[in-house]
């Protein structure tokens, strides 16, 4: 940058000042006095000082040569950030300060950025882009801000502004995130600083519209423990106490050739056999048969999960499809067989203009239930309508009724009364049928979250990473799909929140059921932010098929290597296991709350709800309670002779109640 008269060699401040608050330590661009008189000395009277000082003062802000010498101006803060330019030194410290995963590169670093923050106005810093994230920093003194972007979050980069543009920080890029957040950057206009930072942003953040790999192939992060190896199926199965006398495992989809979109092993009804499988795969949409999720050991009423039938406009009848649906109900013995469609029963109706449909009367000894769950488009716009109203303000005066309009909290309501039916069903001893449309979106919300509720194997941390791997992974929940990964395609009609739905209804449980979980809110945060990062190869691609055609297990990280490298952090204090215990939250919108904790975190405005004292408190005796365990040990070995003593005085002692300290070890507090 140019430097102006009477200017020194050395760098600018980066510190902001308010010229009300701190007048003589002012810096600006304005004129200075002959013989490099600097305004913090003005001779003469006071004045004289005064009159310059307001004539530097105009002139700084009138200034427009230059964006980056111009006082911001901040919306709603008195006081006007003095922007200046950084060092070549500030950027090689700023680099330093950038921790980087193993394996992760820096790609750019551009000096003189302004991010237009949402909240606190313009902020100076420089702006650092890896092949995984997108890192900028302030260096002011007084107002320290720093972003940490991973570029799987970003759905979309726009260039803001052209080469004429001669508004105010008009020149930029703007990012729109899939985290409920949007990023804004001014940039110089000369120097084609802009292109380069485009360019780059959109080859890391849409590696695969550019042919290159995502990040989670790149990384060399090793884990203590292998993740990929928290899910076994087949010891699942076992433990659930199958395969029996009338279920039983089946490899007939080993090749994926039954299904591309099913995992390799799958249970059946017993008297089921290979051929009868293939005959109801060709009348299931996208051959996705009805086979078992989760059985109950006691009365071995199961829960099943498959697609609609294809009935279409002409009301087609596949005989082997109802027999198949009979041998379901006989295996567990009930007189009439629940079938739940997740969907609203008018666009049952309306797909079967596509050649899809729902069970009709012929299948007897079944009755069939809509739970009027609505579809991923609107799901999608659901959520676009909760972001206008939580970022970047959340409007105080309208806040009840705005979030009404989006029907967000109306939709996880539907989504919980669905699973809460299924849950009673299955619990009263009668098995269950669930679809969707195809089987892989609503019908893996409600199956998981039943599964939630009666079995409380899955509300333990690794129990939980099971459900995930089992009914959304393997059963091919489309996560490339609905989440876009490396995709520029924005506006994919495909996309949709389903899974942050489901991590959002089981929120609402935790809250309900405050000691029914072994993890807490943190891993629910950690799942939904590498939802998107694209650091592990957890949530990659539609299906299993696709997943072990792109190698993900032997070639990424599993999320839950990184969750269990730290999985105190993760862990609930007040979690109280209690084995047989179905829970039934209230799915009204009176208990429901919008968890502010994820969709308002970027709000600096919002305070993040702070531990609990009780929580707190409970640290507090857990500490106090292993540091007198750790005295009375070292009390109980440091004096031998009189140990010795003791145990003398104790053996020529009439029998009684015994005095040693270490009967104290074994004592529990009652927390």
């Amino acid at each position: 940058m140019e430097k102006q008269p009477g200017a020194s060699d050395g760098p600018a401040k980066t510190g902001a000042v308010s010229p009300s608050r701190n007048p003589r330590k002012l810096s600006t661009s304005g004129p200075r006095q002959s013989g490099g008189d600097a305004l913090d000395s003005p001779p003469g009277s006071h004045v004289e000082w005064c009159k310059q000082l307001i004539a530097a003062t105009i002139s700084s802000q009138m200034s427009v040569s230059d964006p980056t010498t111009r006082d911001s101006k901040v919306s709603k803060r008195p006081n006007l950030r003095k922007l200046q330019p950084f060092s070549e030194r500030s950027v090689q410290v700023q680099l330093k300060d950038v921790a980087l995963v193993t394996g992760e590169t820096v790609q750019l670093s551009a000096r003189d950025v302004i991010y237009i923050c949402p909240f606190s106005g313009l902020v100076m810093g420089i702006l650092t882009v890896t092949d995984y994230k997108l890192y900028f920093k302030s260096l002011e003194r007084e107002f320290m801000l720093t972003l940490d972007v991973p570029l799987g979050v970003i759905s979309r980069v726009e260039k803001m502004g052209g080469a004429s543009s001669r508004g105010e920080n008009s020149y930029g890029l703007d990012i729109t995130c899939k985290d409920m957040r949007s990023l804004r950057f001014a940039l110089k206009q000369e120097g084609h600083s802009r292109r380069d930072i485009f360019e780059i942003l959109s080859k890391y953040a849409f590696p695969l519209s550019h042919g290159q790999l995502l990040f989670s192939y790149l990384s060399q992060e090793k884990y203590e423990e292998n993740g990929w190896s928290i899910y076994k199926p087949l010891e699942e199965f076992r433990r659930q106490g199958l395969p029996n006398d009338r279920w039983r495992i089946t490899f007939i989809n080993k090749n994926y050739e039954l299904c591309d979109t099913y995992p390799t092993i799958l249970a059946v009804p017993y008297r089921a056999t290979e051929e009868d499988l293939r005959r109801v795969a060709s009348f299931r949409s996208r051959g996705r048969i009805p086979v078992l999720s989760w059985i109950q050991r006691d009365n071995q009423a199961a829960i099943t999960r498959c697609s609609q039938p294809l009935v279409g406009m002409s009301g087609k009848r596949n005989k082997d499809d109802e027999r198949y649906l009979e041998l379901l109900r006989e295996a567990n013995g009930t007189p009439k067989l629940t079938i739940f469609d997740a969907r609203p029963s008018v666009n049952a109706v309306a797909n079967k203009a596509t050649g899809g449909g729902y069970e009709g009367d012929e299948y007897q000894n079944a009755e069939l239930i809509f739970l009027d769950i609505h579809n991923i488009h609107v799901m999608r716009e659901s959520l676009k309508k909760l972001k206008d109203i939580v970022y970047p303000t959340v409007e105080e005066s309208h806040w009840l009724s705005s979030l009404e309009s989006t029907h967000w909290l109306e939709h996880i309501k539907l989504v919980l009364a669905g699973a809460i039916r299924v849950a009673d069903k299955v619990s009263s001893g009668k098995s269950v049928v669930l679809h969707c449309s195809d089987g892989w979106d609503r019908t893996a919300q409600l199956s998981s979250l039943a599964m939630l509720m009666l079995d409380s194997h899955y509300r333990t941390l690794r129990g939980f990473e099971v459900l995930i791997e089992k009914e959304w992974l393997s059963f091919g929940h489309k996560f490339a799909s609905r989440i876009g990964h490396g995709d520029k395609n924005h506006a994919d009609q495909d996309r949709s929140p389903i899974f942050v739905q489901f991590i959002d209804c089981v929120w609402q449980m935790t809250k309900q059921f405050p000691t029914a979980f072994e993890f807490n809110e943190q891993l629910l945060l950690t799942i939904l932010e590498h939802l998107y990062s694209c650091r592990f190869g957890t949530f990659l691609f539609n299906c299993e098929s696709s997943r072990e055609h792109n190698e993900v297990r032997s070639k990424t990280v599993s999320l839950w290597s990184y969750v269990h490298s730290a999985s105190s952090r993760y862990l609930n204090l007040f979690y109280t296991p209690e084995s047989g215990r179905v829970l039934y939250p209230v799915a009204s919108m009176r208990h429901l709350e919008l968890w502010v904790a994820y969709y308002i975190r970027w709000n600096p405005r919002i305070r993040q709800q702070q531990q609990s004292p009780v929580e707190q408190r409970y640290k507090e005796l857990l500490v106090l309670r292993d540091e007198y365990l750790r005295k009375l040990e070292e009390l109980s070995t440091s004096s031998p002779s009189a140990h010795m003593s003791s145990s003398s005085l104790n053996s020529s002692a009439p029998p009684g109640p015994a005095s040693s300290p270490q009967q104290y070890t074994h004592l529990h507090t009652p927390f």
